[in-house]
């Protein structure tokens, strides 16, 4: 589903992705784990044609994001770590508008915004402009927005952060069914606990470069995932 291929994006002298080589087939929630600065957004941003990358190649459902943009994306979704929302609309328009970019047809956007909306318990704000959200509220209107065109790859910075306890149970089980029906996802986050009960396969990036990826189970062995990232984290330099 996902192919990146030698990865390498530098900034100045920096390279903030060196020679990164990943691969998300469908079925699998794979979780990206590293440290502040560790290259996780810059790949997550390369993968959705956000940022140009130097060196290598990213094949989305088997098409160049170099090559083809906008036939990917019409596969993916794509929620940052901080959504930037249009604050002037009301939360149903942002739906309807982001329904509208990817041609979603007038019933199958009202059933699965009520769907949604409902269970993630916003029915009643979808009226209020966005800028009277909070921001879990604004998360939790992204990901509303991310699932509407039932993409068959979702990819998310840190989708956990600002979520309400509730609200994190319902987006684990979402993206289960994502994946249970033959999509994938791809996202980073900082809660090991959670990549550990959720994710299938797992990546440990650190300064740019990968330092372990594969099933949660041989990654982390007997010991605890935060276990093993924090042992890479003080073996790697």
């Amino acid at each position: 589903m996902l192919n990146i291929e030698h990865l390498t994006k530098a900034y100045g002298e920096k390279k903030a992705v060196d020679n990164l080589s990943l691969h998300i087939a469908p079925g699998e929630i794979y979780g990206f784990i590293g440290h502040n600065g560790a290259g996780k957004t810059t790949t997550l941003k390369s993968v959705v044609g956000i940022l140009q990358f130097d060196a290598g190649e990213i094949t989305i459902d088997g098409i160049s994001i170099k090559e083809n943009p906008l036939e990917c994306k019409r596969r993916f979704a794509y929620i940052p770590d901080n959504p930037d929302l249009y604050d002037y609309m009301t939360g149903i328009k942002y739906l309807n508008f982001i329904a509208d970019i990817f041609g979603v047809g007038a019933n199958e956007r009202q059933a699965r915004i009520r769907k949604y909306a409902d269970d993630f318990e916003l029915t009643a704000d979808l009226a209020q402009p966005i800028a009277a959200y909070s921001h879990g509220m604004k998360q939790k209107l992204a990901i509303i927005a991310a699932w509407l065109h039932e993409p068959k790859l979702i990819l998310m910075d840190e989708p956990f952060v600002g979520l309400d306890p509730k609200a994190s149970h319902l987006l684990k089980e979402m993206m289960r069914e994502v994946c249970d029906e033959g999509g994938a996802i791809f996202f980073s986050t900082h809660v090991l606990e959670v990549a550990e009960k959720l994710c299938d396969k797992v990546a440990i990036i650190k300064g740019g470069r990968l330092i372990r990826s594969g099933a949660m189970e041989e990654v982390k062995g007997d010991e605890s995932l935060e276990d093993v990232f924090l042992e890479l984290e003080g073996e790697v330099c």
